[in-house]
């Protein structure tokens, strides 16, 4: 059974959710993203308090390419951390002449992303704060995994809860 934990944006989760966006931010500007010219930033915080990043690869045989939040959660899972992340940034925006991201409507996982993150949640027992950031600007939207993909498949489906 996942931990809800509340959502309230006050104090902590503030803070929380603005220090992952603006790693996501910093994250997005490694992002490879000839074709799409969108660029995708995502940043995990573990349980000791460290952030592990991630940004979108795009690879000429478009099925091959790699969202951010999955290089993120890859990453933290073959540093053997997969069970410690506590909360999720994101960030994406169409990239400007010097490959920037741009936009002000924060930009949530893509489908695909979504059921990482809730492979991800279920191992760390936690149902997950995501906070999706504008790629320029201060506009946040929080959720929780659940509440991104409800009635998720996930390993309990498999018998291996």
């Amino acid at each position: 059974m996942m931990e809800k934990d509340s959502m309230d944006m006050q104090g902590e989760d503030t803070v929380q959710a603005t220090q992952l966006v603006e790693a996501a931010r910093q994250a997005a500007l490694n992002a490879h993203a000839p074709y799409s010219r969108f660029a995708v930033g995502a940043a995990l915080l573990m349980r000791d308090g460290t952030i592990v990043t991630g940004a979108n690869v795009e690879n000429a045989s478009y099925g091959l390419s790699l969202c951010a939040e999955t290089v993120a959660v890859a990453t933290a899972s073959a540093a053997g951390r997969l069970r410690e992340i506590v909360a999720v940034g994101v960030i994406g925006g169409a990239m400007d002449a010097d490959g920037r991201p741009t936009g002000t409507s924060p930009v949530s996982p893509c489908g695909r992303c979504r059921q990482v993150l809730n492979e991800a949640a279920q191992m760390s027992g936690r149902d997950l704060p995501v906070h999706c950031g504008a790629a320029v600007g201060d506009a946040i939207r929080s959720y929780r995994v659940s509440d991104l993909l409800p009635d998720a498949f996930g390993p309990a489906d498999l018998g291996m809860a």
